[in-house]
């Protein structure tokens, strides 16, 4: 069990996945910052979190004084100094950019309190190197959400070459009081489940470019043949095409092996702009 109270969470990045952790971070009960860049990408994160409670309270899995509730616990915030100074969790939630991840982690060594952890939501880049950027490296370690964070019940816990395994418990603690499932994960290429998932996803393109099947029939197939929620391309445009790219780039590169080379299908789509759902149109065209 963890010693380390954690009672304020600072999320770094309002989009996809920041919003989504700040939303489930503040329906557990934490005081939540959510920080990005601009005001509008902050109101913009913070539009989706009341749309999300809204949808919830009308399927009847949010209750009303749970909503109004986590609303009132989350603050939106430009400035990086004032939303982390006071934070002992700061969860970092910005694109896959090792040398971005760095500065910031940097940044967050100088301006957290010493007991602060934290975490990257990384889901391949290496924990070990983004915290070695810190001075704190025993307290760094991965959280990796999945999308829609506020929906998927798993988490990936993954422990750096330097990870204390207190700073690994107060993980495990924190994405169970989030109603998450946590699994502890070594740090290496892709961890347990993005060098799953990318091999399955690449996989699928290949075949839709040797004309196997189109990417509807695929999906139906995993979808009704092995009972998966979502077939690999449709998965593929909610998270973003751009960002199965990188991570493909960054598997191929660490672990030299051929089914992790990027198809051109890939490329293709990605050179051309159509990144999925954020994009309006990837594998599937999407209604924004």
């Amino acid at each position: 069990m963890s010693d380390i109270e954690i009672k304020t969470i600072c999320v770094l990045g309002a989009g996809t996945m920041g919003h989504g952790i700040a939303q489930v971070a503040a329906l557990a009960g934490y005081k939540v910052f959510l920080r990005d860049i601009s005001e509008q990408l902050v109101q913009k994160g913070l539009d989706q979190i009341r749309k999300n409670l809204d949808k919830g309270v009308e399927r009847g899995k949010v209750s009303p004084q749970e909503r109004e509730g986590a609303v009132n616990r989350i603050a939106g915030i430009v400035d990086l100094n004032v939303a982390a100074s006071e934070a002992d969790l700061v969860i970092e939630a910005i694109i896959e950019n090792m040398d971005l991840k760095k500065q910031t982690f940097a940044e967050l060594d100088e301006i957290c309190p010493p007991h602060a952890i934290l975490a990257t939501n990384t889901s391949s880049l290496s924990v070990t190197e983004i915290a070695s950027a810190t001075k704190r490296p025993e307290k760094v370690v991965g959280m990796h959400f999945f999308n829609p964070a506020h929906i998927m019940r798993l988490l990936e816990v993954i422990v750096a070459k330097q990870t204390a395994q207190t700073s690994v418990d107060a993980a495990v603690a924190v994405g169970k009081r989030m109603n998450k499932e946590p699994i502890v994960v070594k740090d290496s290429p892709g961890f347990a489940t993005s060098r799953l998932g990318v091999t399955f996803a690449l996989e699928a393109m290949r075949m839709v470019e040797e004309g196997v099947a189109t990417p509807e029939d695929i999906d139906k197939a995993m979808e009704l043949g092995y009972n998966h929620p979502m077939g690999p391309f449709k998965l593929g445009d909610l998270v973003g095409l751009d960002v199965r790219l990188s991570v493909a780039e960054y598997l191929y590169r660490e672990l030299k092996q051929e089914h992790y080379r990027p198809p051109e299908i890939l490329k293709r789509m990605v050179r051309e702009g159509k990144l999925g759902k954020k994009t309006g149109e990837g594998f599937y065209k999407w209604d924004k």
